[in-house]
């Protein structure tokens, strides 16, 4: 973290602090008139080292400035070690009383007292030079030895013996054993050596996160992007291999850690007077409306400050200044700057944060740990700002709280657990959804499902089947049950209920769907305003003919929803996502450990699964969609046994895609059946059912192909997914009016021209 020091407070003063479970010696340098380092500077040392005697239990050295230096537990831990064995020396071997230097030969005292008093001068300020002083007093007193009488002979080995003991004290301490293999080359005064390791996390005076600037000397650069929210906010990510370590490193370099000592005064000023509001719980109620205030707020503050101090300030960085200052003042810090990154899917932050890295999923890289380490100011800050967001409360009887954060199109859902259930204090678990939500042909250019899987969902979600997304955490299912949204034809209408709010329901309304969003209550809440999922879903069923999408089955709803599916929502889709690995797995959730009858799980039509996929060593993973299964209607108890599972298709791993089953290539689909037994045409017509799934598919194919042809990425997204699924649904109409079947023949090659007008004649 980082403190401010009253004015008028002594320099070189100090204040001890008890914080994460660590305590930190911050050291006052704000009037010295140079930067304090270690490394470079034998007085700093040395200052450090004496208050580090007085203070055996600090871990953790800040020195503060308008930029805060700080040395992490294993740098202080040698400089600890140090100022203990200095103690040591003086308080326990006396090492310079005349009893421990001579035993008969008193004569040798004055030079033996001499040697060890510029040994201990330079313990302090420079530890290698001490231990390479001790070394020339070996020799020159292994030399005197063989010129000494006989007399006084005892006396000079008893000395060596005495010198050598506090040698191997020196050298076994752990900072020269970090440094014996750059001492080859070593002369005295020489302090490039302690560069290689002390090194300080620098922190602007302004924020209280730690980061990890330097990079790791046996590190290699695998990849270097920018991050950013607005041109003047920009950040740099450097992804690291490095020796020895599993996972990669995330390492990032925010506009913070770039400003000019004058920007960084500033902002200390800036946020001194910030830091006297308060937020109330209702400037949460608007987020966006409250950051926009504080950022006219910081701007106008900022710039009187500057004139005030005769600081020039130009209109960019007057915004980029403005943008850090809300951020940590009213925001969450360093954690906006991550969340800016597209490709980061999960952040995990676990406790004792101030003691432990960051970790991260990368949609690139997968899990790596990242340079950032919040203070535990950081952490209540943060967390006190979740329980107004949501409105519940985190504490000691309700250690769970489920909530989402929203930062213009930044959209993530917090999941945030305390003591007593994680003993060890506060921890966070954040996943960051898509800004936009997935498509189906985003899902084919991922590979995790194929085109034909694609056209098969899409007239699935057409012929308003009841389908339940499953699949493990972090597997897709909830982003799989946003894409097949958008195949819902905006004109019917959609409710959705969900416990924590995921689902892209915003973009959605942006696109023109009649949408609305139910929040019920979390199945891990037992005392709360809110009304339960189950009262949720029999709710929806009066509020008119609508599409019914469950974010997630977890508990009691499970039977409310069965309801709704066998008795008021089957002119729609109904979908939703569960736990389970395959389709038993989920019949033995929903009936065994929820408790709905096995006749009325046959209410479910069609079962997705979708897992992540590893490959041999263990160091990789994609997500997929491995199995596609229909539930039929004829099994009385168990339809494992009775063969009430039939797959449609199922993924050939050495193939790594989908593959259609001999039921569903033959016709033995019984759900697909059902669909055509009510569109005209299509009832005992299995060839022109089939035809149209290859169509939706051939579709589905052809936006991402063109996309590959052409480079515009953006006819994957959402907004262009709606106009292509409606252009079909038209031409399709249209095509059906005259000859009687929407035949993939005459449907392709004029939705084919939609498309190529469209690529030719918009911006897109």
């Amino acid at each position: 973290m980082t403190m401010q020091f009253k004015e008028g407070s002594p320099l070189y003063s100090y204040e001890v602090r008890r914080e994460g479970g660590e305590d930190v010696i911050y050291i006052n340098y704000l009037t010295a008139g140079y930067v304090p380092n270690i490394a470079d500077s034998p007085e700093v040392m040395e200052r450090t080292i004496d208050s580090l005697i007085e203070n055996p239990n600090v871990s953790r050295i800040v020195f503060v400035q308008q930029k805060n230096y700080n040395y992490d537990f294993k740098e202080t831990s040698m400089l600890l070690e140090i100022a203990q064995l200095y103690v040591y020396l003086i308080r326990q071997e006396k090492i310079l009383s005349q009893t421990k230097l001579v035993t008969n030969c008193t004569q040798f005292f004055p030079k033996r007292y001499n040697d060890l008093f510029s040994f201990l001068f330079l313990l302090k300020k420079d530890p290698i030079a001490a231990y390479a002083e001790l070394k020339r007093i070996l020799v020159e007193a292994n030399i005197f030895l063989e010129k000494v009488d006989n007399a006084c002979r005892m006396d000079q080995e008893n000395y060596i013996n005495f010198v050598e003991k506090i040698f191997k004290m020196v050298e076994k301490t752990k900072l020269l054993q970090e440094v014996l293999p750059y001492l080859k080359n070593y002369h005295r005064g020489d302090r490039g050596i302690y560069r290689k390791i002390f090194n300080p996390d620098v922190i602007p005076n302004f924020t209280f996160t730690r980061l990890v600037l330097d990079l790791p000397e046996d590190a290699e650069i695998v990849d270097q992007y920018k991050i950013s929210n607005k041109e003047y906010d920009e950040s740099i990510v450097t992804i690291l291999r490095m020796k020895d370590e599993a996972k990669l490193m995330y390492h990032l370099n925010p506009p913070e850690n770039s400003l000019s000592e004058e920007y960084n005064m500033l902002l200390n000023l800036a946020r001194g007077v910030l830091i006297e509001h308060q937020p109330k719980a209702e400037e949460f109620t608007d987020p966006e409306r409250t950051r926009h205030v504080f950022f006219n707020i910081s701007k106008d503050l900022l710039q009187d400050l500057a004139q005030s101090k005769g600081v020039k300030i130009s209109y960019s960085d007057l915004n980029k200044m403005a943008t850090i200052l809300v951020r940590h003042t009213i925001g969450f810090g360093l954690l906006e700057v991550l969340l800016q990154d597209k490709k980061i899917q999960d952040i995990v932050l676990n406790a004792p944060i101030p003691l432990t890295n960051i970790f991260l999923k990368h949609q690139d890289y997968e899990e790596c740990v990242v340079n950032i380490l919040p203070s535990q100011e950081d952490i209540d800050s943060w967390a006190a700002k979740f329980r107004m967001i949501s409105g519940r409360p985190l504490d000691e009887a309700n250690p769970i709280l489920d909530t989402q954060l929203g930062i213009g199109d930044i959209r993530a859902r917090i999941a945030i657990i305390q003591k007593p259930l994680s003993p060890d204090g506060i921890a966070y678990a954040i996943r960051r959804h898509r800004e936009q939500p997935w498509t189906l042909p985003l899902f084919i250019r991922n590979k995790m499902i194929n085109p034909f899987a694609a056209g098969l969902l899409s007239f699935l979600i057409d012929g308003s089947r009841t389908i339940l997304m499953a699949g493990t955490r972090s597997s897709g299912k909830t982003s799989l049950l946003g894409a097949l949204m958008l195949e819902i034809i905006p004109k019917y209408r959609i409710i959705v209920i969900e416990d924590s709010l995921e689902l892209p329901v915003e973009s959605l309304r942006r696109l023109n769907y009649d949408i609305l969003r139910m929040k019920v209550r979390s199945a891990l809440i037992k005392t709360t305003t809110e009304v339960s999922a189950d009262d949720g879903i029999r709710t929806s069923l009066r509020l008119g003919d609508s599409s019914l999408i469950v974010g997630e089955v977890r508990s009691v709803e499970a039977q409310a929803l069965y309801e709704a599916m066998r008795v008021g929502a089957l002119a729609n889709v109904v979908a939703g996502t569960i736990h389970g690995a395959s389709p038993y797995a989920v019949f033995d959730r929903v009936v065994n450990d929820l408790k709905v009858p096995a006749t009325s799980f046959k209410a479910t039509d069609i079962i997705v699964v979708a897992n992540p996929i590893k490959s041999p060593d263990g160091l990789h993973s994609w997500k997929r969609v491995l199995q596609l299964s229909e539930v039929r209607k004829h099994w009385q108890k168990d339809p494992l046994d009775e063969k009430g599972f039939v797959d449609l298709m199922r993924y050939n791993v050495e193939k790594d895609e989908l593959e259609p089953s001999d039921d569903l290539i033959n016709g033995d689909s019984e759900v697909i059946k059902e669909i055509a037994a009510g569109v005209k045409g299509w009832a005992g017509n299995w060839d022109a059912v089939y035809d149209n799934i290859l169509l939706r598919s051939k579709i589905k194919k052809e936006i991402v192909d063109v996309a590959e042809k052409t480079g515009k990425e953006n006819i994957l997204e959402a907004r262009f997914n709606v106009l292509a699924n409606n252009a079909f649904h038209r031409i399709s109409d249209r095509v059906r009016e005259e000859i009687g079947l929407p035949l993939s023949e005459r449907v392709f090659p004029e939705w084919q021209k939609w498309l190529n007008k469209q690529i030719k004649e918009r911006k897109i």
